[in-house]
């Protein structure tokens, strides 16, 4: 039976943030989806896997929301939306992704912003009501996040999100079309151990 049936228009599978709200994507996303990532492609391309020829189209985006499905009802991963709350405006996507259980309780954090939206705190949000929903919700003891070392914008992101830097991976993801290293972060659940419950 699968956790959420996020094809139905009514589903309340909903994350609030701070003047952002998260919500998992549905059919009638596609357009405005489509809109921001094909006026964002220059922006977003050069920290992205190559995009495939197709990749815009509704057919595509149909296979994506299968994914997406398929992935929640394993509890593997968690993708969203990121809407402005004022205005009900997507800004971009977030997912809590390569979720597991047993002895690591752990996932990871990837995130995208459209251009027009870029640098006005709706990612940080995202991240941050993220985080809250993967400790507080699903339990999780340990979130991890990565970015190309160029990348000042999100190493600073993650860094105001409460992640520590922990290391360096070389030719850790095939970015557009070239195998990059990336710096390595790590953000524990505050809920664990002797951290204090309202530290996110």
């Amino acid at each position: 039976m699968a956790l959420l049936d996020w094809t139905r228009p009514d589903n309340a599978f909903r994350v609030e943030g701070e003047g952002i709200r998260l919500r998992p994507p549905k059919p009638s996303d596609y357009l405005e989806w489509r809109d921001l990532r094909a006026r964002s492609r220059e922006f977003l391309q050069p920290w992205e896997p190559v995009w495939p020829s197709d990749d815009l189209t509704r057919a595509a985006f149909r296979r994506r929301l299968g994914a997406y499905q398929r992935d929640m009802d394993l509890g593997q991963a968690y993708p969203f939306f990121a809407f402005r709350t004022a205005d009900d405006a997507l800004t971009g996507g977030i997912t809590l992704s390569n979720v597991r259980r047993g002895v690591a309780q752990t996932g990871s954090v990837g995130y995208w912003s459209g251009q027009p939206f870029a640098r006005r705190g709706h990612t940080l949000a995202a991240v941050k009501a993220l985080t809250g929903f993967a400790f507080r919700t699903l339990g999780l003891h340990r979130l991890e996040a990565a970015c190309i070392p160029t990348n000042d914008a999100s190493r600073s992101l993650l860094k105001k999100a409460g992640f520590t830097e922990e290391g360096y991976a070389q030719a850790y993801l095939k970015i557009n079309g070239v195998w990059r290293d990336h710096v390595l972060f790590g953000l524990v659940s505050p809920l664990d151990g002797n951290r204090r419950s309202d530290e996110f």
